[in-house]
Formats: C-alpha cells, sequence, structure tokens
C-alpha cells in the first residue's frame, strides 16, 4: 500500500511539473543558443568555442579539456586562433549588439559604425590583453611566437573627413513598383578612397616605410596614381609582449612557417612625394627588405612553401586615366635586392594577344620549382567616341551561343575575369600556358610539382546543358612542362579523380556505373569485380546515379579507397582486385564516411589511422570510432551511434583527442571532448539552453506503416513533451523528399526561412508528422500522395490524431507538392505553400534568375521527374501541375511567392492565386519584397511565423484568425499596417 502511494505520488509530481511547462512563444527566438566555431589547441589541453545567440551578443569559452571547470568566457569574441605552440587565444570581440543597431536607426556612415575590438589571451593565467578599433589580425600557420593586428582608422581621422553621408539603406525591389532590366550588373567596382587618419603619436617603435633605404625593384618610376591611405599594422611577439608598427598598411601575410612578413603599405596622404610600397620584414632578424617601390596596384601575393620566394601582379606605368592598363608578374627570392620583373605581355612563351592576368590566382608548387599564375587576351580600350544616349541597349539571343543570354549576364563578371592556367618554370626559365577558352579547367597534381596535370573541358557541348542539367567532359592529360595535350576519354558523364601524383587519372562513368583508371598508356574498368552498386541506391531522379565517391588515394597511388552504400572498398589501381576495408557495414547497417582531421593532407600514410563517422542507417544515430589502416579489425570508439548524432570533429595535432557536437531532438548541441579509450571518456563540456526545461518540449520517433505502393515507409512522428495517447491532437504534415535521417536532429525554434518551425508547433501542441516519400518517373504528384496521405491516415488509426485538424506544410518542391495534395484529397483543412510551381507547362520554359538558366532540366533530368520533354509527354505536366485540377480544392491555402525569388518564378505564385480567387477558393498570398526564394531577412523570417502560427491556429485549432485573414491589408496602409491583429 505504502508503495502503491509513493508511486501515485511521484506519477502526480510529474504531471503537475509537466502541466507548469509553458509552450514555446515567439519572444524566445532571440537568445536560443547554437554551438559556434570550435577548436582545439595542438595538445588537446585546450579549447576555444564560441555560443551564440540567434540576435544579440554571443559569448566566446575558453576551457580546459583536463579540469572542465577552468574556462573563462569572454563576451562577444568571435573568429578565434590557438597560436601554434598552445600559449595563446587570439580573438576578436563584436561591439555591443545594442550599440550596432542603434547606430544602425541613426543611419551612420560606416566609419562611424562600432567597430571590433581584438584580445590576446594566455592559457593557463588568462592574462588578457584588449586592443580597440581591429579590422583583421593573423598569425602564422605553423610558426610561432607572431600576431600581426591590423588597426581601423582613428577616432580622430574619422572626424576629418569632409565626404557627404552615404545611404546605406539596402535597396529592395518592391513587388509593385517593379523594374527588370537585363542589362543592370552588380559588377564590382574598387571601393572609395578611406579618409586619412592622423599621425600615431604613441612611443612604440614605429617603422615608416617610405623613407627605408635600399634599392628600388625594377620599373618603379611611375605615375603614381592616387592610391588608398591604408592604417596601422602592429607587429606583436608574444614572448615579451614588444611591438612594431608598420605605417599606412593596406594588406599583410605572414608566410607558412611564420619567418617573414609581407606587407603592402598605401601613399602617406600627407606627403605628396612618398609612393605605395611592397616589403618584407623578417621576424628572426629583425631586417626589411623593400620588393617594390611605387605603383599603382599590387595584388594576389604568394610566398613558397619555405617562405623563400614571393611572387604578386601589379600594374605600375599607367595613369590613372589610362584606357588599357597591363598587369606584370613580379618575382622575388631570398638574396636579391628587390622584386624583378619575370612576366609580361612580351615575355617569350607568352602567346600573342595575352598578358597577366589580374584576377589569375597565384600560387607555387611545393617544391618551389614552379610558379602558375593566369593569362587573359588583351582587351581593346573603351571606345570614348560613342555616345551613351545615342546607343542602342538590347540583348542578343543566339541558338549557336554556349549560355543563355541570362546566364550569361548571370555570368558577366566571372567570363570578364576569367583568366587561364599558366606555369612558369624556374629550372630552365620558361612559361608554358597550359589551360585555353578550348580546356579552360586544369587540375594540378602532387601539389603542383606532377609530372601529369589534368584537364577538363565541356567546349563545344554547352547547349545541352540547358536541359540536362550537365554537361559531358573531355578528359586531357597535360604535361606542364611541355604544355604537350593527350586527349584520355571523350564525352564523359561522370567525375573525374587524378591520384595524388598525377600518376592515374581515375574517373567515374555514370552510365557504365564503373571507375575506370588511365595508367599513362591504356584504361581499365577497376570496379568491374565488385558487385555491390558503388551508385546511390536511392537514386530516384530520371537520370544516371551518381557516385558515393572515393574516400582517398593512398601515397604513392598503388590503392584507392572508394565508397558504397555502407563500405570502403580498396581497390588496386592496376586492376588486379578490390577487397573490403571495413567491416560488416552492409550487414549491419552502418556507413562510414571517412574524417579528414588533417587539413593539409593528400593522401592517406601506410601507417595512418583512419577516423571514420559511422552512422547507423536503421537507428539514425551517428558516432566516431578510428581504425589502423594495416589493420582494420583494431577500433577505437569515441562515440558510439545512439540516440543521438554526432558533429564533425576536431582533432588535437599532437595526440589523439577529438572535439566535436553530439545531440538529439530533446538535447540542444554540446561540445564533448573525447580521447576515445572508453564511453566514460565521452567528456561533456558546454550546456547550451538551460532555459529549454522551462518550456514544453517534445520526442522524436520514427513511425513505420504500410504506404499506398503496397511498400513499408517511415516518417519522423514528432509529439509534445506532455503526450497523452488517449488525447486528439491537430496534426501538420511537412515533408520535403525524405527526412527520416535526421530523426536525432535538433530543431531549434527559430524563424525559419519558410520551413516549418517544428519544435515551436510541438511545443504548442500539435503533432507534426514528416514522412519520407519516394519517387518513381513521371508521377510525382501520385508519388507523394501515396506517402503523405498514407501515413496521415495510418496515424489517424494509431487514435491520437484528430482527422478533421489536419494540415499540410511545404516549401519550394514541398511547396508544390502542398499544392497537388489539396486537389486530390479533402483530408487537409488547412495548407501552406511556400513558392510553389502551379503550372509546370508555363514554368518548363522558365528561369532560375539567380543563375540564368532555364528551368528545362529540372523536369526532364532532375528533381521534378517527369523524365521527358513538354513536347513528348504533355499529359504528364498537366498531370502534376496544380493549376489545371483547382477547381477540385477545398482546403483554405496560404502562399509565400517572392517578388526576387530566384528559384521559382513569382508569376507561378500568381498563377496559382489568380486562378484560385477566380474559382472562388479561399486563398491567401504573401510577397516579401525584395527576398529570395527562401526568406533572408530575419525581419520576414519573424513574421511569417507569426502568420503561420495564426493560419493553423485559426483552422485547426479554432482559434480567432488574424486581421490580414479576413480583411488583408490595402496597399494604400502597406507599412503602416500588418493585420497581425487578431478579430472576433
Amino acid at each position: 500500500m505504502r508503495k502503491a502511494f509513493i508511486l501515485a505520488f511521484l506519477l502526480f509530481t510529474f504531471e503537475f511539473l509537466q502541466a507548469q511547462k509553458k509552450p514555446l512563444d515567439h519572444t524566445v527566438y532571440d537568445s536560443w543558443q547554437s554551438i559556434g566555431e570550435r577548436m582545439i589547441s595542438n595538445d588537446g589541453k585546450w579549447v576555444v568555442y564560441t555560443i551564440n545567440v540567434q540576435e544579440g551578443d554571443n559569448e566566446l569559452v575558453i576551457q580546459s579539456t583536463d579540469t572542465i571547470e577552468n574556462k573563462r568566457i569572454f563576451p562577444r569574441g568571435y573568429n578565434a586562433v590557438i597560436t601554434e605552440d598552445n600559449r595563446f587565444a587570439v580573438f576578436k570581440i563584436k561591439p555591443f549588439f545594442k550599440d550596432t543597431r542603434d547606430a544602425r536607426i541613426k543611419k551612420k556612415r560606416p566609419d562611424d559604425m562600432p567597430k571590433d575590438s581584438f584580445a590576446i589571451v594566455e592559457l593557463g593565467s588568462y592574462k588578457t590583453i584588449k586592443l580597440p578599433r581591429v579590422k583583421t589580425f593573423k598569425t602564422p600557420k605553423e610558426g610561432e611566437g607572431w600576431i600581426a593586428y591590423h588597426q581601423d582608422k582613428t577616432v580622430d581621422s574619422v572626424r576629418t573627413r569632409t565626404t557627404a553621408p552615404a545611404n546605406n539603406d539596402k535597396k529592395v525591389i518592391d513587388s509593385l513598383k517593379k523594374k527588370i532590366d537585363s542589362l543592370v550588373q552588380l559588377v564590382n567596382q574598387p571601393p572609395p578612397a578611406p579618409s586619412k587618419k592622423k599621425k600615431n603619436k604613441d612611443n612604440e617603435e614605429i617603422e615608416d616605410m617610405q623613407y627605408a633605404t635600399g634599392n628600388d625593384a625594377d620599373g618603379d618610376e611611375t605615375p603614381g596614381a592616387a592610391a588608398d591611405a591604408g592604417t596601422d599594422l602592429v607587429l606583436r611577439k608574444t614572448d615579451n609582449g614588444s611591438e612594431k608598427i608598420f605605417k599606412n598598411v593596406v594588406e599583410y601575410f605572414f608566410d607558412e612557417k611564420g619567418h617573414k612578413l609581407l606587407v603592402r603599405t598605401a601613399k602617406n596622404p600627407r606627403d605628396s612625394l612618398s609612393k605605395p610600397l611592397v616589403f618584407l620584414h623578417n621576424l628572426r632578424i629583425g631586417v626589411t627588405d623593400t620588393l617594390s617601390r611605387g605603383g599603382n596596384d599590387f595584388k594576389n601575393f604568394a610566398f613558397s612553401e619555405d617562405g623563400s620566394q614571393v611572387a604578386y601582379v601589379a600594374e605600375r606605368d599607367s595613369s590613372a586615366k589610362a584606357l588599357q592598363k597591363y598587369y606584370k608578374l613580379w618575382y622575388f627570392k631570398e638574396g636579391m635586392d628587390s622584386a624583378k620583373l619575370l612576366v609580361d605581355k612580351n615575355t617569350v612563351g607568352m602567346k600573342i594577344g595575352m598578358t597577366v592576368s589580374e584576377f589569375g590566382n597565384l600560387s607555387f608548387s611545393k617544391s618551389g620549382k614552379r610558379l602558375f599564375f593566369g593569362v587573359t587576351p588583351i582587351q581593346p580600350p573603351r571606345d570614348t567616341t560613342l555616345v551613351d544616349f545615342e546607343t542602342a541597349k538590347l540583348d542578343i539571343w543566339n541558338y549557336k551561343d554556349d549560355y543563355l543570354q541570362t546566364v550569361q549576364l548571370n555570368r558577366l563578371q566571372i567570363d570578364s575575369r576569367q583568366s587561364f592556367l599558366t606555369v612558369y618554370h624556374f629550372e630552365n626559365g620558361t612559361l608554358k600556358q597550359l589551360a585555353s577558352k578550348e580546356l579552360p579547367n586544369v587540375i594540378q597534381t602532387n601539389e603542383g610539382d606532377g609530372e601529369t596535370f589534368v584537364g577538363v573541358t565541356d567546349f563545344g557541348r554547352r547547349i545541352e546543358g540547358q536541359w540536362t542539367g550537365n554537361t559531358v567532359d573531355d578528359i586531357y592529360a597535360i604535361n606542364p612542362v611541355t604544355g604537350e595535350k593527350k586527349l584520355v576519354k571523350e564525352k564523359l558523364k561522370g567525375q573525374v579523380y587524378p591520384s595524388s601524383t598525377g600518376k592515374y587519372i581515375m574517373w567515374y562513368d555514370r552510365p557504365a556505373k564503373s571507375y575506370f583508371v588511365w595508367d599513362g598508356i591504356t584504361t581499365k574498368n577497376i570496379t568491374a569485380k565488385i558487385k555491390v552498386p558503388l551508385w546511390d541506391e536511392e537514386f530516384d531522379t530520371p537520370d544516371d546515379p551518381t557516385p558515393y565517391g572515393v574516400m582517398r588515394w593512398i601515397e604513392g597511388d598503388s590503392v584507392v579507397f572508394i565508397y558504397d552504400r555502407y563500405d570502403v572498398w580498396k581497390v588496386n589501381v592496376d586492376g588486379s582486385g578490390a577487397k573490403l576495408f571495413t567491416l560488416n557495414g552492409r550487414k549491419d547497417k552502418r556507413s562510414y564516411r571517412y574524417v579528414q582531421t588533417n587539413p593539409d593532407e593528400r593522401a592517406l600514410k601506410p601507417d595512418s589511422r583512419i577516423l571514420y563517422r559511422v552512422t547507423d542507417n536503421i537507428g539514425k544515430g551517428s558516432g566516431l570510432q578510428y581504425v589502423d589502416y594495416k589493420n582494420p579489425g583494431t577500433i577505437r570508439i569515441f562515440a558510439k551511434p545512439g540516440i543521438f548524432t554526432t558533429g564533425f570533429p576536431a582533432k588535437a595535432k599532437s595526440v589523439d583527442k577529438l572535439f566535436y557536437t553530439k545531440e538529439s531532438y530533446a538535447a540542444s548541441p554540446d561540445v564533448y571532448v573525447s580521447s576515445g579509450m572508453n564511453d566514460a571518456s565521452d567528456i561533456k563540456l558546454s550546456s547550451t539552453n538551460p532555459q529549454q526545461k522551462d518550456y514544453n518540449w517534445g520526442t522524436a520517433e520514427l513511425f513505420t506503416w504500410k504506404a499506398y505502393t503496397g511498400k513499408m515507409n517511415q516518417g519522423v512522428l514528432y509529439k509534445p513533451e506532455n503526450f497523452d495517447p488517449k488525447k486528439k491532437y491537430p496534426m501538420i504534415c511537412y515533408f520535403y523528399e525524405t527526412h527520416t535521417d535526421q530523426l536525432h536532429s535538433y530543431i531549434p525554434p527559430s524563424p525559419t526561412p519558410s520551413r516549418l518551425n517544428i519544435s515551436f508547433f510541438v511545443s504548442r501542441g500539435y503533432i507534426v508528422f514528416s514522412p519520407d516519400i519516394h519517387y518513381g518517373t513521371g508521377h510525382p504528384a501520385k508519388d507523394c500522395y501515396n506517402h503523405v496521405v498514407s501515413g496521415a491516415r495510418a496515424l489517424v488509426k494509431a487514435g491520437f490524431v484528430d482527422s478533421t485538424r489536419i494540415g499540410i506544410q511545404g516549401q519550394s518542391w514541398g511547396g508544390i507538392q502542398v499544392a497537388q495534395l489539396v486537389t486530390m484529397t479533402k483530408l487537409f483543412k488547412a495548407a501552406w505553400a511556400g513558392a510553389p510551381v502551379a503550372n509546370m507547362t508555363s514554368a518548363y520554359g522558365g528561369i532560375r534568375w539567380e543563375s540564368g538558366v532555364t528551368r528545362q532540366f529540372q523536369y526532364e533530368k532532375s528533381q521534378s521527374r517527369i523524365g521527358a520533354t513538354l513536347w513528348e509527354k504533355p499529359n504528364l505536366y498537366i498531370e502534376n501541375s496544380p493549376l489545371f485540377h483547382l477547381p477540385k480544392v477545398t482546403t483554405p491555402m496560404v502562399i509565400m511567392s517572392n517578388d526576387a525569388d530566384g528559384a521559382v518564378p513569382w508569376y507561378q505564385g500568381i498563377e496559382m492565386f489568380t486562378a484560385m480567387r477566380r474559382l472562388g477558393k479561399q486563398v491567401w498570398m504573401l510577397t516579401y519584397n525584395g527576398e529570395a526564394h527562401n526568406l533572408v531577412e530575419r525581419r520576414n523570417r519573424k513574421d511569417i511565423q507569426i502568420r503561420e502560427q495564426q493560419f493553423f491556429d485559426w483552422l485547426l485549432k479554432g482559434e480567432k484568425p488574424a486581421k490580414w485573414i479576413t480583411e488583408g491589408v490595402p496597399a494604400v496602409k502597406k507599412g503602416k499596417e500588418w493585420g497581425l491583429e487578431l478579430v472576433d
């Protein structure tokens, strides 16, 4: 009797506490936390991570992994680095969110906006140095002992400016005042010159390189066009805190080892005789060499790996108003007095009509024996005799063009800056142009030192990409010394995987469903004997399936590791065979995927240990484990797959210690550290969102039923934390392709881009159901019906879903399927469709404005899954277009269709709305001005969450509707009223 009483009391107490929990509301969003950047020191003793809020001030945490209570919190810290010697954490500090917001309200100039600060924290003692108004900082990638930070303009220099205030307001497209001009292009222009600054009066050592001694670089006597004024760069030695200041700095770079500091300065704005400089400061001996003095522009700086060589491009000879400007390649090596001119348009080996590109990337090969840069055709000078208002403005579409005009206009900046890879060989002083208009893409091998590079081109075959979505490529082997090119594979539909050294060229052929290797002479199918699919087993669009991909090459290139759905195969590239490298993945339904913890890794070493992220395809959890390359059966578990998902980890460089996140639907993401000895070594370091315990949260589980296809199917079922199986709940079905892999993903309450705010609705007493949808070809509407409607009715049979209170919500592809379903069933009482296509026949030839491509490929080869042209099977386009079936609709529906949608044309929403309105259906449309396919601006995201709740609460809970639902908001009241108030 006593035990029964105690049990009853505990049950009553639990239910009482559950009843006291609050439902989530729209005020909780801003303070909800997430884990942001994270890193671990090389010795594994310290971690740094940020805890971000959705809107407001974040926190940066520095924490010991040995004693987790040993930590410090730095408000608003971000962009952190732990120095290579494990001694310091260096980071920036944002201004207070409130201060920035107030400044935006007051429309302050950029120079007057609150600025970032900078902090250096000694690990262990937490001794902290904070400095105001710092733009950027850098530390050497592998070296130690130095930090450089670039200061913003001083307050005094900002106050002296005389320029007019800038208009910082974003230009917004208004659907009622929209104007489209295909010629209007956003091409980046050089920034306006910053305001001058006063001379620094501090007592620290200041080096003004304007008067440094030493010989100038060749060709430095230039007209000296007006240059941007730089600001102070401070070089700090970490062991004693001494600092050196360089004036008027624009750019700066450490070499990889931390032995050199390369600096570009502007003219001193207070000295008419000064010139821009490029100089190199030797950190070991404190000596500074001037590489170039004078010039109009310097850019694309590159160090060799050992820091002994420097290269950059510069334009040094033109007047400010010159109609043609030529960039040249400059080079410096230790022992030289200054940089020398290495390559210009007249250099032997440069093709006629070509010159050095200002936009091409510069890089040295790993050995430093080769220098890569870009060349570009010389452009004719602008014709200044043309009168702008007397010349026609039009776009000319030609059926022979590689790309549609809309694509060309979208690519205008890319194409105008296109450059072709060229190599300079230091051993013999020759250069070879490797890429060209006909062969634009060249892949370097062996970190630039390979004997064979790989060229990839779709030249001459780009038109068909309009309807296929992809093009076939020709693959070439390129000799980087002679420039000779050899055709290896013609018309490849697939992916190319050069070996790490370039000895082999491997590719996956999608139609053949196999990997092939070219060894310099012959081509072999190296996976023909593997009996399991190496391609996506669940691929369900009308095209050849894509591969699971390649894990890594082994050092020396004799073996390549290739994925199937679950396992990794060790494949000999000579074609002699392949064997499983992982154990029982397919049998246990666990997928193994390699985690690269060394960013510089190019190939696996034979003595390496391999870190996998392991996913349980049945329970949907994921974990981490190590295996030894030589003995793959030897396993060290860091985190077993369970009722959580594990984020990708960071690894300490010197020890086996991992730093990663874990989460589940019920548990907010937190950071953990583990040395992988056993499960107990998994140590939790953070505790985000403690306020969640005060709210009615929820649970996530897999729900299994038989779909109308006759096959078993699954979906994720979200229930309120206080779920009572005896009650009848309203339910919202939310879907987009498949979702069950996200079973253990945490879903914070957040104003979404237009997806369903799942945790919000669950907290407020809704069941949310997210079913997987599996498609065939030609009937996507029917496929959606077979999975969604069957699942919803199966849940009604389970007894806790009210069949008269079911809604549906979807965005993009989910949006069109929402619009389709309401024409096929009366099951749903409320529908919300974000960015739906109403009419496949008109959308087929429409444009995706974000890229300029036409939508044809989506229907023939991709997500829309028609699998035929509009002329071949017009009946399928009509069958799957909601517009043609709208007379059957009985469900009230809200459409979101934005006037700057770059994926689904805005007119699709208008077609849907006007047709339903013509038919007398209950329909509303929300058009967010200037917004994209998915909402970007947070203010709009917040707005749509409120409206979505009001809509579903009205129809599924019987609550009062909002004014925008019952009356709307006339255009004359736009910006004055929003219609969010509830009405009787």
